[in-house]
């Protein structure tokens, strides 16, 4: 949860805001009760010219609670293109030139300071009741590898009632199954194999729940942003972007989050998508080795 060093919000290079320069500043909604500061230093080193795409800003349905938009910096100053991808996500395209590449953003948005809702009493969808875009999260996916956890979700959680008893149940399991540790971070680790491991960090946590709720047909997606220590004890770990999943009870999405597996304060989505895979903050088609990494999120 570091700010940045005397200067950095005057970091040089191309900048992109979701409204005019000259435009006054957003106020908050009138359900606002917390103004959130947000955002990142990221550097790549590249060898050669290296197309990437970024997906960094803050969902699109969130933009009407930003009160200072998000000021994206570039530098070296390289052009870009910004497009929404089949999820949802505002992504950046562009191409890394040689040498370090810092990527920047900075915005304040308004929080009501609740903590978010549990579905206790959402109803749970029979498969043929859902809506036909909810569908591709019922199925296995590249980290959510629902195929060898199947029989051991219905072992397990067959034998709640639906909706949210068999909700908790399987946040309730995951949590305890899994020890986070930052240093047994592993990017090829999947459901299946936290499970086995029992160890792994926010997002192990969120492939193993979403793979559980899949099996019991439930839809359940993937999702990251920020989520700042905000209500709860500082965390002494640097800050870090979080991984939590979504499922699909009583006609609408709700946030659940099995590593910390209580309601938290202030979580801001930047992307989802069926698992890590469609979610990742990067990806470079060449050589980037990420050199520098820093999220601020604090009231």
């Amino acid at each position: 949860m570091r700010s940045a060093p005397d200067g950095a919000d005057h970091f040089r290079g191309r900048m992109f805001q979701f409204r005019p320069e000259s435009a006054s500043p957003t106020p908050a909604p009138r359900h606002a009760a917390m103004l959130i500061r947000g955002g990142f230093n990221l550097a790549y080193n590249c060898i050669d010219f290296t197309p990437m795409i970024l997906t960094v800003h803050i969902r699109p349905e969130e933009i009407g609670n930003l009160v200072e938009p998000e000021l994206f910096t570039l530098f070296p100053d390289v052009p870009y293109q910004q497009y929404i991808d089949s999820f949802g996500n505002r992504c950046t395209r562009l191409i890394a030139p040689p040498g370090v590449l810092s990527i920047w953003n900075r915005f304040v948005i308004a929080n009501s300071g609740l903590p978010e809702p549990l579905p206790v009493h959402a109803y749970q969808h029979a498969v043929p009741e859902l809506p036909e875009d909810t569908l591709q999260f019922l199925v296995g996916s590249r980290y959510c590898d629902t195929q060898k956890l199947s029989n051991l979700a219905w072992s397990l959680f067959g034998k709640y009632w639906e909706g949210w008893p068999r909700i908790k149940a399987i946040l309730d399991y995951t949590h305890g199954r899994i020890q986070f540790s930052y240093p047994n971070a592993r990017d090829d680790r999947t459901a299946f194999e936290a499970h086995e491991e029992r160890i792994g960090v926010c997002r192990d946590f969120a492939h193993l729940a979403i793979t559980f709720f899949r099996c019991m047909n439930i839809p359940a997606r993937y999702c990251t942003g920020y989520l700042g220590d905000i209500g709860v004890p500082r965390d002494p770990a640097p800050m870090d972007f979080s991984a939590w999943c979504e499922v699909y009870l009583g006609g609408r999405w709700w946030a659940l989050d099995a590593r910390h597996n209580q309601p938290r304060i202030g979580r801001i989505p930047v992307a989802r998508g069926r698992d890590a895979a469609d979610a990742a903050i990067s990806t470079a088609f060449g050589a980037a080795k990420l050199t520098e990494f820093k999220v601020i999120t604090e009231e």
